[in-house]
């Protein structure tokens, strides 16, 4: 897959321009004569090949994609690379991407990519920001691993936290970056005074947008019907990225930006919903939106809700609170068969599921600006869509797959009706995922979800969008 360096100038809204300054990579062009004398080379070589095994009738297929693939096994073309931090709101994920450029069209092609992760997010560190500075050392030391240390000052590296530290008080997330920023200073790679920052949710969903879209291969033609939608489920917030037709644009009520796409310009929709991501709605739901602005971080928050089994008593910690969350007090129960031989039934404790739902429903409720046309999309769902599908079996978690909306319903309920403690908020986060989807955003029951961790090897996230971005705009 790849795209002209040249003339990519994507993500520059009408209203923004997110990066300054160009980075300086390594030249990787050369002089026209040694790139003249290399073609000239490697088609010396593909037709010896043929020739070799022109006697056994074996087509050969003469094309740019086995030059450049000639050209990079025999290390004509050096890789260069970029290094873009995810701060989520529940861990910080590392992604470092190695390109090259191809050999005959100049098109910057994506060779592979380092992933790796480690929780909690930077954000739980709020009253400690030298220690979430010191989280990021494991990723930094992982990513050194692959790149060679002569390119690490060629190599821009780059921060974006997302909802996690949108939804910390300023001063606070302001130090948490100061000091990431030290690190990453420190670091060896080549960094800007932009490289560490809180992104724009605008920014987020445009550049998941653009990945998923990207990997799919479905820009040749710059529609908006040859494009599929994004969703992108987080901890702090969710973002629904698509490109309406004319027709859908006049129905959407704001939140359309003008976005250069190999130097077509496409119109796309995207809304960032804070406090609509997994943890933060969790939270929401959990507490009934209790005033914990100046809860100490010490004391333990006990909570008791109708979307907990009453059995359960856990321990969870969100935005740097410590909760116990337990069941309420007089729970729901039912009578099941049992399936032993001597049949009978049993007390089963369960989740009053209709009152989990009015909840739920109440929460999600306060999205008023809803993504009008996403259901009439292509849509590809990753992030917490993927992993809580994958967690009840509705999707392979190595191939993934398709589904209706309505599974994340049928799962819910059959959640809710078992005492699950390893799981114990699975009947909580099923729920929520489908009246999100449902109430939120519009979808029918019937609606397709595409639900992949990876297209192509790669990962579905913001990152490559931001990284790619990074290469044409700088840092």
């Amino acid at each position: 897959m790849c795209f002209n360096s040249q003339q990519l100038s994507y993500l520059r809204t009408e209203n923004e321009d997110t990066f300054e300054t160009k980075p300086k990579p390594r030249s990787k062009k050369g002089h026209p004569g040694r790139r003249y004398f290399m073609v000239v080379a490697l088609l010396g070589i593909l037709f010896l090949g043929y020739i070799a095994i022109a006697y056994d009738l074996k087509p050969v297929r003469l094309g740019s994609k086995a030059i450049d693939t000639l050209a990079f096994s025999f290390n004509l073309q050096k890789p260069f690379y970029v290094v873009v931090i995810d701060a989520g709101s529940t861990g910080s994920r590392a992604l470092a991407f190695s390109f090259h450029e191809s050999i005959l069209g100049g098109n910057l092609i994506l060779d592979s990519e380092l992933y790796t992760e480690t929780k909690p997010g930077v954000s739980a560190y709020a009253d400690k920001p030298k220690d979430a500075a010191k989280s990021l050392i494991v990723l930094l030391d992982k990513v050194r691993e692959v790149i060679p240390q002569p390119e690490w000052q060629h190599t821009p590296l780059t921060m974006r936290a997302t909802a996690g530290l949108r939804l910390l008080p300023g001063h606070k997330a302001q130090e948490i970056l100061q000091e990431c920023r030290k690190l990453f200073e420190d670091s060896g790679f080549q960094v800007s005074k932009n490289s560490i920052s809180i992104m724009e949710g605008t920014d987020e969903g445009i550049f998941s947008w653009f990945t998923v879209n990207f990997l799919l291969e479905r820009f040749n033609t710059h529609s908006p019907g040859s494009t599929v939608a994004a969703l992108d489920l987080g901890g702090g917030s969710t973002q629904v990225t698509f490109s309406p037709d004319a027709k859908q644009e006049k129905k959407l009520d704001g939140h359309v930006y003008s976005v250069n796409i190999f130097n077509h310009n496409m119109s796309v929709y995207t809304h960032s919903y804070l406090g609509m991501g997994l943890m933060a709605a969790r939270k929401e739901i959990l507490t009934h939106g209790m005033n914990l602005e100046n809860a100490n971080p010490k004391t333990v928050i006990e909570v008791r809700s109708e979307c907990i089994n009453p059995i359960v008593s856990t321990k969870w910690n969100y935005g740097g609170l410590n909760y116990l969350i337990k069941g309420p007090v007089n729970g729901t129960h039912k009578l099941v068969k049992t399936q032993n031989f001597a049949g009978g039934e049993e007390d089963r404790p369960i989740v009053n599921f209709s009152e989990c739902l009015k909840n739920i429903e109440k929460y999600v409720g306060r999205i008023k600006n809803k993504p009008i046309g996403l259901k009439d999309h292509e849509i590809y769902a990753f992030s917490y869509y993927f992993d809580r599908a994958t967690e009840v079996a509705l999707v392979d978690p190595f191939a993934g797959g398709i589904i209706p909306v309505s599974a994340f319903l049928k799962q819910a309920r059959e959640a809710c009706d078992y005492p699950n403690t390893d799981q114990p908020f699975i009947c909580l986060d099923l729920t929520f995922i489908y009246i999100l989807l449902r109430d939120g955003f519009g979808l029918e029951p019937t609606t397709k979800l595409y639900l992949y961790k990876k297209i192509n090897g790669h990962e579905l996230s913001w990152a490559l969008g931001a990284a790619f971005n990074i290469i044409q705009n700088g840092l």
